[in-house]
């Protein structure tokens, strides 16, 4: 697909990002319905794009001429409404409002955050209003039956003026190194590295279908309805189940765990399930073989070691991490992946090397600098943007009170981690990511607690909380899947407006929408349970190490070293060695609680996608895709039908996972 697009498709994208931004905080905080962003490949986005090529089909056959939309509008209407979707939940909204409040409501004489973590939190942050505060979590008196209108006239905006601005340039500001990032690194993993990006595969397949007038024959694809068929009828008898329970239900969860013993060598296996996700199998058998062998690999090593260990009598408590930010760290094992992440960045880098020094030799360059065909703006233009975009972030943590030296490292591992959790989702083909180790643990782990002073380290918690920590649907894979899709569009400028402009209004709109229904309900009576418990997690940590500093801790930088030393030999093979079997990134994943989910699903796929070529060759292959696509359609589908279910009843059948 190659060509321009027109400002109707730019628009419309943007239209259906906005849309999606402000019922999200509705439909999954208050409804608990399936989530309309979930993930990397969210439920909305592609539940509208089916149907708009549907309707523009059907437009092309009724009235024989041609579509208000042609292919490469309708990708781009997607990957508009794609990149901010996670922005109105766990990308930003779902934790923003409860993790700057959290300190002032959840303090008592108990745990003394009023004389701990109260002198530390600027007004400028935090909203000093505490009536504010608690009709955040208690809703305004009266609220569940007043308007919209009402609602929004009655919230005290007063209140929240400086937090929201102060917090909106941090956002922005980052936001905008993400997307310069992006365009950074584009030409390197698009054209040089070639990445698959299997999370694509089935959107492009079908605006491909569409632009070439064969629309119908994917549809009708027999195939392909065979995928969607058997999603259909799976999510149809156990959504029935879910509202009738006298339907039976059709297993999609199998606890594996008691088969294994114990103790011995197979004493990690303890807690494996298998959990059964056509979607998920769908988007593993278009990844390469080699990864999603790697996957589930990893994860079967990673239990086999927790067993290893046990044998040696090796096991070391919890306690020696001591105290840790990772949304799923639990054991010092799993802080190998802190020492991984770095020697992965250095791959990046070093991969990319020729790419940056040439753009780095052009910097103070006044020629005009062509763009690559992934390339929205200049590389050049890129750099300056990322160079300023991290001068300005600083200029921002120094300004609240962090040191420039301790904001540097800060600001660098958050980033860091970002860059390479990016290049891990979208060449990994991962729907569902978690990070193990947040950044601030390899910091604390390595430097201890003092090179951060009691504000720095307040500041850094929440900042991380904020944007760097709950990367299930964060923004920066998402432009790296934007940049890929509109490759072939020649008026790029109109996709840099399109994205600036869906950006900053998501924020706005995101906020608003979660305040709106914070104040209506009141956080107690959302499902935010997790969100709450969470963030006064991260407070009490705070308050340990405020209290307690810690210096570096010894199994911490053990495992740090052997996970940087097990990932140079993987990429040393990976490189050196055309056989080998395993991708670096399968060793990033290993302890993620994603893959605890998506294991089983890489290994069908892996298992499904070898047969097929070794039995059948790639002609085969190719049929079989659109049975896999068809398992993704049939998901999304399925997802989206019973998300509007849930509007009117209540409550929904979750097709995804939350």
């Amino acid at each position: 697909m190659r060509g321009t697009i027109r400002w109707r498709a730019v628009w419309l994208g943007v239209f259906c990002g906005l849309l999606i931004c402000a019922a999200t905080p509705y439909n999954n905080a208050y409804l608990g319905a399936t989530l309309l962003a979930g993930g990397h490949f969210p439920l909305a986005p592609f539940f509208i794009l089916i149907w708009l090529t549907l309707f523009a089909a059907l437009y092309v056959k009724i009235f024989r001429r041609s579509s208000f939309l042609n292919g490469m509008e309708l990708i781009t209407v997607w990957i508009l409404s794609v990149v901010v979707s996670g922005v109105a939940y766990t990308g930003l909204a779902r934790t923003f409002f409860v993790n700057i409040t959290a300190p002032i409501h959840f303090a008592t004489v108990g745990n003394r955050w009023s004389e701990v973590l109260h002198p530390l939190m600027s007004s400028k942050l935090h909203p000093t209003d505490a009536s504010a505060v608690r009709a955040l979590y208690n809703g305004l008196a009266g609220g569940a039956n007043m308007s919209f209108s009402q609602v929004m006239a009655a919230i005290p905006w007063s209140a929240w003026a400086a937090p929201l601005i102060a917090w909106s340039v941090l956002i922005l500001l980052s936001y905008m190194v993400m997307l310069c990032l992006v365009n950074l690194f584009s030409t390197q993993w698009i054209i040089n590295e070639r990445v698959n990006f299997p999370l694509l595969q089935a959107p492009r397949v079908m605006a491909g279908a569409f632009e070439e007038g064969r629309i119908w024959d994917f549809f009708t694809n027999r195939y392909l309805l065979m995928g969607v068929i058997l999603s259909c009828f799976l999510h149809t008898v156990n959504g029935l189940h879910f509202y009738i329970p006298s339907v039976p239900e059709i297993p999609t969860l199998f606890l594996a765990g008691g088969y294994f013993p114990k103790v011995g060598l197979f004493s990690g296996f303890q807690k494996l399930k298998i959990y059964i996700y056509p979607a998920f199998i769908g988007f593993a058998f278009l990844t390469s073989r080699q990864i999603s062998f790697s996957f589930w690999v990893f994860f079967m090593g990673g239990c086999i070691f927790y067993g290893v260990l046990s044998m040696l009598g090796m096991t070391i408590p919890s306690s020696a991490l001591g105290v840790t930010f990772g949304p799923t760290l639990a054991q010092p094992e799993e802080t190998q992946m802190v020492g991984a992440y770095g020697v992965f960045f250095l791959f990046i880098v070093w991969l990319a090397r020729r790419h940056l020094v040439q753009t780095f030799g052009q910097a103070f360059s006044t020629k005009p600098q062509e763009t690559t065909p992934s390339e929205w703006i200049s590389a050049r233009a890129s750099l300056w943007g990322v160079i300023i975009g991290f001068i300005l972030l600083l200029g921002w943590c120094v300004y609240f009170g962090m040191g420039v030296f301790p904001a540097i490292l800060v600001l660098g591992a958050f980033f860091m981690v970002m860059l390479v959790a990016t290049k891990t989702i979208t060449q990994g083909g991962i729907p569902y990511f978690t990070l193990t180790a947040a950044p601030t643990d390899g910091l604390l782990g390595l430097f201890g607690s003092g090179f951060l002073s009691q504000i720095g380290l307040m500041l850094t918690v929440a900042m991380q909380k904020v944007l760097f920590v709950d990367l299930r649907e964060s923004l920066m894979p998402s432009l790296v899947h934007a940049a890929k899709v509109t490759e072939a569009i020649r008026n790029k400028r109109r996709i840099v407006v399109g994205l600036s402009v869906v950006i900053v209004l998501s924020v706005a709109v995101s906020f608003a929408a979660m305040l709106f229904v914070c104040y209506k309900y009141g956080v107690r009576e959302l499902h935010l349970d997790w969100t709450s418990t969470t963030s006064v997690g991260v407070y009490e940590n705070v308050q340990r190490l405020i209290e307690a500093p810690a210096g570096p801790r010894e199994w911490v930088v053990t495992y740090s070293i052997a996970g940087a030393v097990v990932m140079a030999l993987l990429v040393l093979c990976y490189q050196r060695f055309p056989w080998w079997p395993l991708h670096p990134i399968g060793y990033l994943v290993t302890y993620s609680s994603a893959m605890r989910i998506l294991w089983f699903s890489f290994f069908l796929g892996w298992l499904c996608n070898s047969l097929a070529l070794r039995y059948g060759g790639v002609l085969l292959f190719k049929r079989l895709r659109f049975l896999f696509i068809g398992f993704i359609v049939g998901d999304f589908l399925m997802g989206g039908f019973w998300a509007i279910i849930g509007l009117w009843l209540g409550q929904s059948y979750q097709v995804l996972p939350s």
